[in-house]
């Protein structure tokens, strides 16, 4: 009677069937969540700075004009679209973001000849696209307030 050889190379590598499936399934899901933070974590800082750079635009504008009802309108639409002309809901540079979530205001003595003015957006919510706390267990995190300001010496001589 004859022996049957195994060939010992063979056995292992069908011993080892699977095994990289298995690690995938272990790695995915924390390298799905790190994407998503990454790509979460980039959208909110764009939104921030981009909205940052836009109450720095108001303010220098502000800073350099006469500071009347007339001008902070402009400045406002400035902030809001980029121009200061009259600007529609949809030139908005950012989603959700209007005049009315502009606030300016004046520092010093006179309110004709200001100290300092600043420009700052109130009551804009950055929405996420990934609720990512439900992940880890935290509570629901859906929208975060993004409050930038800018504030700059009036230049207007007095």
């Amino acid at each position: 009677m004859r022996r049957k050889l195994y060939n010992l190379p063979q056995l292992r590598r069908a011993s080892e069937r699977g095994t990289q499936l298995a690690e995938l399934s272990l790695i995915l899901p924390i390298l799905l969540l790190l994407i998503a933070g990454v790509a979460e974590f980039g959208r909110y800082f764009y939104t921030y700075t981009t909205l940052a750079k836009a109450t720095r635009a108001g303010a220098r504008y502000l800073a350099s004009r006469p500071y009347n009802n007339e001008e902070t309108a402009k400045a406002r639409n400035l902030v809001v679209c980029g121009t200061t002309d009259e600007c529609e809901s949809a030139a908005a540079i950012m989603g959700g973001l209007t005049t009315s979530k502009v606030e300016i205001t004046a520092n010093g003595i006179s309110s004709s000849l200001p100290d300092t003015v600043t420009v700052r957006i109130v009551n804009y919510n950055y929405s996420s696209i990934f609720d990512l706390s439900r992940f880890i267990g935290g509570a629901a995190w859906t929208s975060k307030a993004v409050t930038p300001s800018t504030t700059m010496r009036y230049m207007v001589e007095r």
